[in-house]
């Protein structure tokens, strides 16, 4: 409004405003508040949108679009929403609306993990231990449902739009039956094999832990070296093209930080292309030999305090299956050629292989 029109207003009896500055600017007049007032304003917006139905809306405007779809990585269901929750959700949300702005029918789908331990230990916590089976499942499913509602409701207050009337939990019986489908087809398929591994176990809660819910304290241990000697004195020979060892004596030397092992081990391991070399040297004034890999050569010398030269090389696949003496007990331990399990980047020469 300029100057001339002001006055103008003022001479037609309309209240008289603010006096006219210097310099008038044009400012349009809007309804907006000049305070954001967020903590009042954001739940009444939440609250329109999902009275209006806004996602789905939104669905039906996005009919024919390629689709996007977020399956959510779920959530656990158990305990009150916390700062790491909000940034997974928010950042989650920024994606799907952008993609939709983008031109894609973007989806959201929200789901909550209801199975392990934390549910049954607060099952335990309120009901007791040691109670059946069937009563244990029904309470935790109720426990879970509680907990997916209480933070569904948080999620929602965030703004986040998705499927919140049809989320995914783990625990529906149509989601688990479908997981032993899927199971049936991988054995029907021979994709499961039964093998040897680790398992942490609960002596409280009588139960397999996770390995994140595994804390180990700090503990300093020694690293050896140790030397299991030639059982196998031709092949040994013949890995290293040589038609006869210049000596009998002679030691495949292991480097481990994990010596309690040692009583328990069953095999030695290389790396099937890597170059291992047979070291001629003197132990105690008597000539020795050593296989170590071929680029530790000289640091193992020195960390053993010994003098020596190369005499000849192989590569790891060569000494497979070549049969070395325990240091500890009578049974020979056969050399296998594994490039998974065998380093030569650190101290390590061959490693030892331990039962699990």
């Amino acid at each position: 409004m300029s100057n001339n029109e002001s006055s103008k207003s003022n001479k037609q009896g309309k209240p008289e405003g603010k006096p006219a500055g210097k310099y008038p600017v044009n400012m349009t007049e809007t309804a907006f508040p000049m305070r954001g007032d967020l903590a009042k304003r954001e739940p009444q917006w939440v609250k329109e949108w999902q009275s209006k139905k806004l996602y789905q809306r939104i669905r039906q405007a996005s009919a024919g679009r390629p689709k996007f779809i977020l399956h959510d990585g779920p959530p656990y269901a158990n305990g009150e929403i916390h700062l790491g929750h909000a940034v997974n959700k928010i950042l989650k949300d920024m994606i799907v609306k952008a993609r939709n702005m983008a031109g894609f029918d973007a989806q959201y789908v929200p789901g909550w993990d209801c199975h392990g331990m934390p549910i049954e230990i607060q099952i335990e916590k309120k009901y007791g231990k040691n109670l059946p089976v069937a009563e244990v499942q029904a309470k935790a499913r109720a426990y879970a449902n509680e907990q997916i509602e209480l933070q569904k409701k948080d999620f929602i207050r965030l703004g986040v739009l998705g499927e919140w009337d049809n989320p995914y939990k783990t625990m529906n019986f149509s989601n688990e039956a479908d997981e032993l489908r899927a199971l049936g087809t991988i054995l029907e398929k021979g994709y499961v094999y039964r093998g040897l591994k680790p398992v942490n176990w609960c002596f409280d809660c009588g139960s397999a832990l996770a390995e994140a819910e595994v804390e180990y304290q700090d503990k300093r241990d020694p690293a050896i070296d140790v030397g299991f000697p030639f059982a196998e004195h031709d092949k040994i020979a013949k890995a290293f093209g040589l038609s006869k060892l210049p000596t009998d004596k002679g030691y495949v030397v292991i480097w481990t930080t994990t010596p309690w092992t040692i009583p328990s081990n069953q095999a030695l391991n290389v790396h099937p292309e890597f170059d291992y070399a047979l070291v001629q040297t003197e132990r105690n004034g008597k000539p020795t030999l050593l296989i170590l890999a071929n680029d530790l050569v000289e640091s193992c010398l020195q960390r053993f305090g010994l003098e020596g030269k190369i005499i000849a090389t192989a590569k790891g696949e060569a000494l497979s299956l070549i049969a070395f003496h325990h240091p500890l007990a009578t049974a020979d331990k056969p050399m296998l050629a594994n490039s998974s399990n065998a380093s030569a980047n650190s101290f390590c020469v061959s490693v030892t292989g331990t039962p699990a």
